[in-house]
């Protein structure tokens, strides 16, 4: 429930739109491409990134059928001009109900909306709905506010009422420029950027004001769930500074969203199931990246969790979160 997947042709935004910052590709050989913004490159990437019949080839070998997929986070495109970004998801997410239109029982879509500007986002929420696609994928902060602003509740109300899924996941990393060395923003930065978001989430009563909203957090919680104690004692010790908007516990909020199982360590993902119950706990892969797991759900498996847990993990908690039927892909 948590892929990557980007178009193979990408315009060159940053000539339509006369400014920097967007991402294109450079096809410089057979099966592989850079990812270029403006001159500077920034990933190479292979066609699993954008060819969806060797995506499918690649999930038969670990025995699993069906891809949920949503655009690369430096795609995003928060920092652009309300329209432009507008544009930009639109292409993104007719590229991906593409996809799922051609292969309806191997492919589920998320879009992208801009953030940046709520009302253009909700346009775009109701024609996600309308294109087939069954939710959104978000930034854990939009040009650095917090998911808890009150400018974001159009957005989380829009997605209540048209049924869609949100998946967070984390990005533009707090302390990036000061950490560049030992891909700390990737080791470091992401789980923390997680955490932020669930935490502004929680403190500022997103769940309570929006109780019909699934939202489910990348990287099994980030950092969230492992300092979960020390955020309760903060809330505790220190509500003048931390319930000034919610006087719930966080803790109370475990299990009242998702988070994917992408741990790479069994003996963690025991303690986030204890947390979080079964079935709240969804597959994650971050296929086809490096800091995936690419050898999809062995490392469940090996481990010899219950055969309930497993069947939770692999499939019932995912069609919880996104409101589907196991009978559709059947």
């Amino acid at each position: 429930m948590h892929t990557h997947i980007m178009p193979k042709e990408m315009p060159k935004w940053a000539n339509k739109f006369g400014y920097g910052g967007f991402i294109h590709l450079d096809h410089h050989r057979p099966g592989f491409a850079r990812m270029m913004q403006g001159q500077t490159f920034f990933r190479e990437i292979e066609e699993n990134c954008w060819n969806e019949d060797v995506r499918i080839g690649d999930y038969e070998k670990f025995d699993t059928q069906v891809q949920v997929i949503c655009t690369i986070p430096v795609l995003f495109a928060y920092f652009a001009k309300p329209k432009d970004g507008l544009e930009v998801a639109e292409f993104l997410n007719d590229d991906i109900a593409a996809i799922v239109a051609k292969y309806p029982k191997n492919y589920i879509g998320l879009g992208t909306v801009p953030m940046q500007d709520p009302e253009l986002a909700v346009k775009e929420l109701h024609r996600i709905k309308e294109i087939g696609l069954v939710g959104i994928q978000i930034g854990s902060n939009i040009n650095d506010k917090n998911l808890n602003e009150e400018e974001f509740y159009p957005i989380w109300e829009a997605c209540e009422k048209l049924g869609l899924a949100v998946l967070v996941h984390p990005w533009n990393m707090m302390g990036k420029p000061s950490m560049e060395k030992y891909w700390l923003p990737w080791l470091v930065g992401m789980p923390a950027e997680t955490s932020r978001a669930m935490c502004s989430m929680i403190f500022g009563g997103i769940f309570d004001k929006f109780p019909k909203l699934r939202v489910n957090f990348c990287h099994a919680s980030g950092s969230f769930l492992a300092t979960i104690g020390r955020i309760e004692h903060g809330f505790n010790c220190r509500p003048d500074l931390v319930a000034i908007d919610n006087p719930n516990n966080p803790r109370n909020y475990l299990g009242k969203f998702w988070v994917d199982c992408i741990t790479h360590d069994p003996i963690m993902l025991e303690y986030v199931l204890k947390m979080q119950g079964s079935k709240k706990v969804t597959l994650g892969s971050d296929y086809p990246f490096p800091l995936g797991d690419l050898e999809i759900g062995k490392f469940i498996t090996d481990h010899n969790f219950d055969e309930s847990i497993v069947e939770d993990i692999f499939c019932n908690s995912t069609l919880e979160w996104l409101d589907l039927k196991k009978e559709q892909f059947i």
